[in-house]
């Protein structure tokens, strides 16, 4: 089972996380798609109340290799009048692809609800590209509906919302 571990988006594994992502295949998208235009993290929008950061280690306590680090993802809260819910924006959802096919992007996906929750988050949003499918899949599976453009993210061609239950 992998392990979440809140990190600063300045930390050495979260910035060679973020960097191979920015440099993975898959962002270079089609050219119907636009051109990918990767954006490092404000360190400060990650950090408890404001948002968190978390790497996915794939290793078991106490496993004498220590386990790699092999994906990551964050939450920031979103600037909105007090009159309307409390939102969270997930940024940067990735895993690496030797460690995909396990569930852990839905599991990383569920951790960084869990965690908005705890913050006071009422709604979760993101954004995504057309040529990003199976990260598409992901999202409407995990209760995720389309709705217009919130943001001017030029990566972005698809936008997402999701409600959260107060259990």
């Amino acid at each position: 089972m992998p392990q979440f571990h809140s990190v600063s988006v300045a930390d050495a594994a979260a910035h060679a996380l973020l960097t191979e992502y920015f440099c993975s295949p898959e962002l270079a998208f089609r050219q119907s798609h636009g051109t990918y235009h990767p954006t490092y993290p404000v360190a400060e929008q990650f950090v408890p109340p404001r948002g968190v950061f978390l790497v996915v280690l794939d290793g078991q306590a106490g496993d004498d290799s220590g386990g790699a680090y092999v994906g990551c993802g964050g939450i920031r809260r979103l600037d909105t009048a007090e009159s309307e819910p409390v939102c969270f924006e997930v940024k940067h959802l990735w895993i690496q692809p030797r460690a995909r096919g396990r569930g852990w992007g839905r599991m990383l996906l569920a951790e960084l609800e869990s965690r908005a929750r705890d913050l006071s988050a009422a709604e979760m949003v993101l954004d995504t590209n057309a040529s990003l499918s199976t990260a598409e899949a992901l999202y409407h599976s995990s209760g995720y509906t389309s709705i217009p453009s919130y943001n001017d993210n030029p990566n972005a061609t698809h936008w997402y919302r999701k409600r959260l239950s107060t259990n």
